[in-house]
């Protein structure tokens, strides 16, 4: 098996340990997440592994022919070339093979009838062989399933690189790393730029991928469902956890509540050592013992809890009143020169639904959120909205309305209500602004930190109808989760554009799927559904190398929907109920480890009365996790055969 590993990776910038002694391995069939905070030096380790940054120490040693590709986060640029000719560099590792090919070739035409060719003639067979198993003479049908499944049509295939956005360049970018076909594959935050569709796909087409994946994504429903091992980077140490990423959530919620008991009693120690130390500091009779405390209080190493798992919370204003019909469009017709957006499309959203809007990108989803809010009033039809209506919106350019001159602190007080004022330390933390950063000024922070202020903006202002582009951008799977809690409590309609799965499938009552080629198609409160046409749509079909025959294909159902939708939800109720009785096998096991520490104390163990009465509770209590076990087990045989069979 293909091996990749990596070894005491050591780099500080000035005092600080950004990687600090670093190992790890993975293997052509690793399925592995990389996550930490934001500036924890994810893409740093991965840059390093890709020689594109210098660590002060590092040991990297590799299996024969193992190859590596690496996808940055962003800040890609082709300047020159079309869409199809910069994606066929993916084959330039074959570049040496062709090389020799041709010298051969060249060399067996000059070659007469009386030489003997055999060994120019194998070699040149081993070659071909070589190339026809590596895929390059299906190149063309490979590179063009990629791009397409990408969201690139056939007509842009010809186009040149330069005339697409940022994000269609990352995407070019994304479609060249896949086409390498590299033994491991290090992503950094791939679905950054890709639309629903195209999460899907990249979804289920690293679900059939050969090699080995480590990706950095903040995208929690996409890691849960490609990758089975987390490495968790955290104050320059990496720590690695079995499961996807929602059990590395569960093992680090114990890890966590742990680190925080451990947190509170040495913060209570370090207050009565300093209280002790200022009380008697200037009292020659206790000098000794006071520079002991202070020598102890020195060699304290502080316990941390790592912030992007920090609990964090969030809740809105009670919003206004509104009518029951908050938005109606009737008749709604929108154009951009020649191209149709919207065709004589009508919707009406009651109060209460929170409408999720996804689809393509260019499909007019943002443009849609835009009329709506009064933004854009070049169409024809009606928009009109219901009585009592007021809104807050979120663009994805809302961080430019900031006023730069002000501090991060200001700048929110500025638009909260009274009541709210004494909470503002509180939300600003809840968005990742805590400690100093809130007298930060808002000229020097980051576009995901004004992304980030802008939204709370948003979310302080007394609304009843919230109209949001992409919110969840900017934010880290913790920060998402307070927002999704927030939201789910929110007393208001909701209309969103988002491209992020787990929060619609969490969020949204009703679905608006937009695309380029078919008109607008709602899906009622079903998500399942919608994720089962998905699922569909964009199915992955895997050849073999020489790309001839199909070797691999994903597995369509022969249920009709409403069999699988119901053993899906039968399956999400039974995982809920394994969950339930986990949590709850946790209580008891702690009032078992209870029981046995007072055991253990000599006032109860030294009388007969209340060593027995211990040992009962201690016995019922382990007769209730057994047949709690019991459960659980049973639950598991079931919730296997139900993936079995919706596999």
């Amino acid at each position: 098996m293909a091996t990749l590993q990596v070894q005491n990776v050591h780099l500080a910038f000035a005092d600080r340990d950004i990687l600090d002694d670093i190992s790890f391995t993975l293997t052509e069939k690793s399925r592995s997440a990389l996550c930490g905070g934001n500036g924890s030096g994810k893409s740093t380790l991965l840059k390093v592994i890709a020689g594109l940054m210098q660590a002060d120490s590092i040991s990297i040693s590799s299996t024969k022919d193992l190859r590596i590709a690496y996808l940055p986060q962003s800040d890609i640029v082709f300047d020159a070339g079309t869409v199809y000719s910069e994606v066929e560099k993916g084959f330039s590792r074959f570049s040496l093979l062709l090389e020799e090919k041709s010298e051969l070739e060249n060399r067996l035409a000059l070659c007469t009838e009386d030489e003997n060719t055999q060994r120019l003639l194998f070699r040149l067979h081993e070659i071909d062989e070589a190339l026809l198993d590596g895929g390059f003479y299906g190149r063309k049908e490979q590179i063009e399933q990629i791009l397409a499944g990408l969201g690139f049509p056939s007509s842009d295939f010809s186009r040149q690189c330069l005339e697409f956005s940022g994000g269609w360049q990352m995407r070019i970018a994304l479609a060249k790393v896949l086409v390498e076909h590299p033994t491991v594959m290090f992503l950094d935050e791939p679905t950054n730029y890709l639309d629903i569709e195209a999460r899907y796909w990249l979804k289920n087409y690293l679900k059939v991928y050969d090699g080995g994946v480590m990706i950095v994504s903040h995208d929690q429903n996409f890691l849960d469902e490609t990758i089975n091992e987390v490495f968790e980077l955290f104050n320059g140490k990496l720590t690695r956890y079995s499961g996807n990423y929602s059990q590395y959530l569960v093992q680090r919620e114990q890890e966590i509540a742990q680190l925080e008991a451990t947190f509170r009693q040495q913060q209570e120690q370090m207050e009565k050592t300093e209280q002790f130390v200022e009380r008697f500091r200037y009292k020659a009779t206790k000098s000794k013992q006071v520079q002991s405390r202070i020598k102890q209080m020195e060699k304290i190493k502080v316990v941390e809890v790592p912030s992007h798992l920090k609990q964090l919370s969030f809740s809105f204003p009670p919003s206004p009143h509104s009518g029951n019909d908050v938005v109606i469009v009737e008749n709604l017709n929108k154009h951009y020169g020649e191209q149709t957006i919207f065709k004589d499309f009508s919707m009406l959203v009651k109060k209460g639904e929170r409408l999720a809007v996804t689809g393509r990108n260019g499909a007019g989803k943002s443009t849609l959120l835009r009329m709506l809010c009064n933004a854009d009033n070049q169409y024809e039809g009606v928009i009109r909205l219901g009585s009592g209506v007021c809104t807050g919106y979120f663009a994805q350019d809302t961080e430019k309305t900031l006023n730069p001159e002000l501090s991060v602190l200001d700048e929110v007080s500025s638009i909260a209500a009274t009541a709210d004022l004494p909470k503002m330390r509180n939300y600003l933390g809840s968005f990742l602004f805590s400690g100093d950063d809130v007298f930060k000024s808002v000229s020097v922070l980051s576009g995901g930190e004004r992304s980030r202020l802008a939204l709370l903006k948003i979310l302080l202002h007394p609304a009843n109808l919230l109209i949001l582009d992409e919110p969840t951008n900017h934010l880290d799977i913790n920060a998402k989760q307070m927002l999704l809690e927030a939201l789910k409590k929110y007393d208001g309609t909701m209309i969103f554009v988002s491209h992020d799965a787990y929060f619609i499938e969490h969020i949204a009552t009703r679905i608006l799927y937009l695309t380029n080629d078919n008109p607008p198609e709602f899906f009622d409160g079903d998500y399942s559904y919608f994720s089962y046409k998905l699922e569909q749509k964009e199915a992955v079909e895997v050849k073999n190398q020489s790309f001839g025959n199909t070797t691999e294909e994903m597995a369509t159902s022969a249920l009709s929907y409403k069999e699988t939708n119901k053993k899906r939800n039968r399956l999400t109720s039974l995982k809920r109920q394994s969950e339930q009785i986990l949590l709850e096998n946790e209580k008891i096991e702690a009032v078992i480890e209870q029981l046995s520490e007072q055991m253990g104390m000599i006032e109860n163990y030294s009388d007969a009365k209340k060593i027995t009465s211990l040992i009962e509770k201690k016995q019922a209590r382990q007769e209730e996790l057994e047949e709690s076990e019991e459960r659980w087990f049973l639950l598991c045989d079931e919730i296997e055969l139900l993936e079995a069979e919706l596999a």
